[in-house]
């Protein structure tokens, strides 16, 4: 990916009727530069906002939205502006008797930096999703096949029917989730998903659940023959030379990642302590880290190589006609949503809200956006449950990066 600090150098004009065009060029880009440096320091503040102890007045809340955020903007290959805020370590626990953070001693706060590695939560559903794509272009599944199919015992139970699209559709009609935290044993938190029933017919409806994107990952393992971490690294991260983005991140990483939560009843439902390092949702912790709904850790950087690839038709991933598949349609009536992505969702894709517009978001504070349309993306990676769940309050700071992208975009459209 190119920076503008260390951009691609261009060729010199050869002659004279390429000097208007030439001055027209640089003026363009400078104007663009500017524009960029403009956005950079919008973003920064509207990260500083985020971070801010207390809030700025009137902001409407009690604390901070996160500790520490990190803003990556990007246009194609092109990365626009990249901005770090706040901390990536700052509490050692949460004192829920005075809804006060209990903070480690200053000289043990981490600041974060824009290569601070954040728990992506949610996002990691793209990527089980993009590994789905590539098996079905080999023709190891089919998108429109019943899961049954390749996963047997996910059949029962009135899931017969329920096709693999379905799932990366979130229209299985399966419930959010269920205890697998709760179950001593692998087999018996598989047993919990066998025995689960819809609780709408197949296609019916759309209901977000982290269990369409486990039996993914339960699919992917059955008809590779290989984990999903392998998969996800031999087939996205690899390739894509994300360096900085697995599961079960190694402990010498552990300077660098962002901490999320004091996890303990009642709001948590392990009792943890503070969680640095390890996959926050609870149920991908009782896997072990590795699961098709949460778990992956990564950087804005890393997301930014993805973003990138998706725009570029999948280049080095997928195939064009993969991407475009997973941009498309394929909700119900009135909540449409691509195939692992979300569409459209302007509370969270702002003023780069389209149709086409496809966006995800992760518990832990995390967010990504790409217009296809214009060819940009913003990625948001967040410890907004730093020191606490309950800390957690809506979605600005999300938006409000999209919409000063959007109107960058704006900007550099008129200068085209």
């Amino acid at each position: 990916m190119r920076t503008r600090e260390g951009g691609t150098p261009g060729e010199d004009g050869a002659g004279a009727d390429h000097g208007l065009a030439a001055e027209s060029a640089r003026a363009s880009g400078m104007a663009e530069a500017s524009g960029a440096d403009a956005l950079a320091g919008l973003i920064r503040g509207d990260l500083d906002d985020a971070v801010a102890v207390p809030p700025p007045s009137g902001a409407g809340r009690a604390h901070p939205w996160c500790s520490g955020v990190v803003a990556l903007a990007g246009r194609g290959e092109d990365v626009v502006c990249h901005e770090a805020a706040g901390w990536a370590v700052r509490y050692a626990s949460y004192d829920e008797t005075t809804d006060r953070g209990v903070e480690l001693p200053r000289e043990r706060w981490l600041p974060v930096r824009r290569d601070t590695v954040f728990d992506l939560a949610s996002l990691t559903k793209l990527f089980t999703a993009i590994a789905v794509m590539r098996e079905a272009e080999r023709g190891t599944l089919e998108l429109d096949a019943p899961v049954a199919r390749g996963l047997p015992e996910f059949g029962a139970h009135r899931k017969q029917d329920v096709t693999v699209r379905q799932l990366l559709a979130h229209t299985s009609g399966l419930r959010p989730e269920l205890a697998f935290w709760a179950e001593p044993t692998a087999s018996a938190r598989r047993g919990l998903l066998w025995r689960e029933e819809p609780l709408t017919a197949p296609g019916a409806a759309y209901l977000y659940s982290d269990l369409n994107f486990l039996a993914a990952q339960f699919l992917l393992e059955r008809v590779t023959g290989r984990p999903l971490d392998v998969l996800v690294r031999e087939g996205i991260t690899g390739p894509l030379d994300m360096r900085d983005t697995r599961f079960a991140p190694p402990s010498a990483w552990l300077p660098r990642i962002a901490a999320t939560e004091d996890q303990r009843g009642p709001w948590g439902r392990l009792e943890r302590g503070m969680v640095h390092g390890t996959a926050h949702d609870e149920n991908a912790f009782a896997f072990g880290g590795v699961a098709g709904h949460a778990g992956l850790f990564s950087t804005a950087a890393d997301l930014g190589r993805l973003c990138a690839a998706l725009l570029d038709g999948g280049r080095g991933v997928l195939r064009p006609e993969s991407v475009a598949e997973m941009f498309a349609d394929h909700g119900v009536p009135g909540r449409p949503h691509g195939l692992g992505f979300d569409l459209g969702q302007p509370w969270l894709t702002g003023g780069l809200s389209g149709p086409r517009t496809a966006s995800h978001t992760g518990f832990t504070g995390t967010s990504l956006v790409i217009d296809p349309v214009s060819g940009v993306y913003v990625i948001l990676l967040a410890n907004a449950v730093h020191p606490v769940r309950t800390w957690r309050r809506g979605n600005a700071p999300r938006a409000a990066v999209a919409d000063r992208l959007a109107g960058w975009v704006k900007s550099w459209q008129r200068l085209s």
